[in-house]
């Protein structure tokens, strides 16, 4: 065939078109890249809260905007913790203040009161250049640093905060990525374990696997309002030693996805469990602004643990605080920090130098903490709004999630705990056997069936309570309480509707 091909230059054409073809085709199945010499822990992580059902919500607006007929008009995503996505408006003084700093121009504007040029004005005197374009030290912006360590201060009423021990970074999750990935040694032949509330939130279930260290689950008790007991948390820690050498323990309060806030002595047993196994601490606190139950309230592991006196206050901790959650809502912003306690110096040296290597976080996810830190104070112009306006939130939302605790609760098929903090419920889904056996023949876990059918018929979009692993045998769904009070409404029609009908199909 070829030798007739050559007879002609069409021929000769054709041969070459043949080789570049077969050229291409070897190329994209010979990249250096592929999928066998992929990072493995890469390919097997995975992020519930992004995940499969919420790649589907995105189709289906498109499809929506396309004009596509559904049973539907929107897509309502309640399956993340991103206020200003769902309806909520910005905090004046947080946007005043960043608008400032990123145009300085606009301090020589009579509309800005007094104390945003100010808050502004110190900013940029902190940023070289005085430009929020520069780059920050790797730790932060100095000033910045130095307001969060007088924040800590005054919230927990203790001593003297060093803002050395401050780290700002870009949101929480970056500082609890970079604390996890000190863990990771294998000198030992073991990986190290790393006690995680379960029900989780998938941040850490990825990380842990991306990292390629050990996760160790310790049930949180869904009868007690997902309450914490010691007896867990020993059961947790000793089972773990025969696969992992397990160093730390991971708190989240208020709790994500579950809604609990700790008690104090709930935390005093915990740091007590911690210092009797040797355990470095990592408290996640990023929603200690939503709190909404009566009689329940936030405590800070380090107001607890310095406290408690010796030996406990010179136990290690890393604490965490967002930008995101809380009144102000500002995910995309991406402004966040941890706060070490007797942290070895050393290794304090080392963590300095790793994150030296990204060269800093967003300057104006900075200038974001410090807003939050660094208020309008009693008597100063833009108090009395950012009072205003920072109540009104709050209280939309513990209206909110009593709301989604009544409404869930009075399904049949469904229990759910008290909101008694943070953005979510976990209720539980009763499901039917042959719910479950459906769910089976796909190949699919029962909750991401319940969750992908109720997206496809009414466009609500939850995550299925496998997403942040839960007790064998048990069917749950995380949603936020975030929805604006009319669309929250809409949602929980849709849904009431949705699972009566699922429930009668698999009766």
């Amino acid at each position: 065939i070829l030798k007739g091909m050559q007879s002609s230059r069409g021929g000769i054409n054709s041969i070459r078109s043949v080789f570049i073809s077969a050229r291409r085709m070897a190329s994209a199945n010979d990249k250096v890249m592929n999928m066998s010499s992929l990072n493995p822990q890469v390919k097997t992580m995975e992020y519930a809260v992004r995940g499969p059902i919420v790649i589907r919500a995105v189709e289906l607006e498109k499809e929506l905007a396309h004009g596509v007929s559904k049973p539907f008009n929107s897509v309502i995503k309640a399956n993340i913790g991103d206020a200003h996505a769902m309806g909520q408006k910005p905090i004046t003084f947080i946007r005043q203040v960043l608008g400032a700093v990123a145009n300085p121009a606009l301090l020589s504007s009579p509309d800005l009161p007094s104390d945003v040029k100010n808050r502004a004005e110190t900013i940029l005197g902190g940023c070289g250049g005085k430009s929020v374009g520069a780059y920050s030290q790797s730790t932060g912006v100095d000033v910045i640093r130095k307001h969060v360590a007088e924040f800590i201060q005054r919230r927990d009423g203790g001593a003297s905060v060093d803002p050395e021990n401050v780290i700002l970074s870009g949101g929480a999750s970056e500082s609890i990525r970079n604390v996890m990935k000190l863990f990771i040694n294998r000198n030992g032949g073991r990986k190290v374990g790393f006690m995680v509330p379960i029900p989780q939130y998938p941040l850490y279930s990825a990380t842990i696997e991306e990292f390629g260290l050990g996760q160790v689950g310790y049930f949180l008790n869904e009868e007690n309002k997902w309450g914490l007991d010691e007896a867990e948390l020993e059961r947790s820690y000793n089972e773990s030693l025969k696969e992992f050498d397990t160093k730390v323990i991971v708190i989240i309060n208020p709790g994500n996805p579950t809604g609990q806030v700790l008690p104090r002595e709930n935390i005093e047993m915990i740091i007590k469990f911690a210092k009797k196994h040797n355990l470095f601490i990592m408290a996640d606190e990023v929603y200690q602004d939503n709190v909404y139950a009566e009689g329940s309230q936030f405590h800070s592991f380090k107001k607890v643990l310095m406290s408690m006196g010796a030996p406990y206050d010179k136990m290690e901790l890393a604490s965490f605080h967002s930008v995101s959650k809380g009144y102000m809502g500002e995910c995309g912003l991406r402004g966040g920090y941890v706060e070490f306690a007797n942290i070895d110096p050393e290794v304090f040296v080392m963590f300095k130098k790793m994150i030296s290597a990204k060269l800093c976080s967003t300057v104006l996810g900075q200038a974001v903490i410090d807003t939050v830190v660094n208020g309008p104070r009693e008597g100063e112009p833009s108090f009395a709004k950012w009072k205003a306006e920072k109540d009104a939130v709050l209280a939309s939302l513990k209206q909110r999630a009593l709301l989604v605790q009544q409404a869930y609760g009075s399904i049949e098929g469904i229990t759910c705990n008290p909101v008694q903090g943070a953005m979510y419920a976990f209720p539980q889904i009763h499901l039917p056997p042959k719910a479950i056996q459906a769910a089976k023949a796909l190949n699919q876990e029962p909750d991401f069936f319940y969750a992908m059918k109720l997206l496809e018929s009414t466009g609500v979009c939850i995550v299925p309570g496998s997403g942040f692993c839960q007790k064998p045998g048990t069917y749950h769904f995380r949603t936020t309480i975030l929805p604006q009070t009319e669309l929250m409404r809409d949602m929980l029609t849709r849904f009431k509707s949705f699972h009566e009908k699922f429930m009668a199909e698999y009766k």
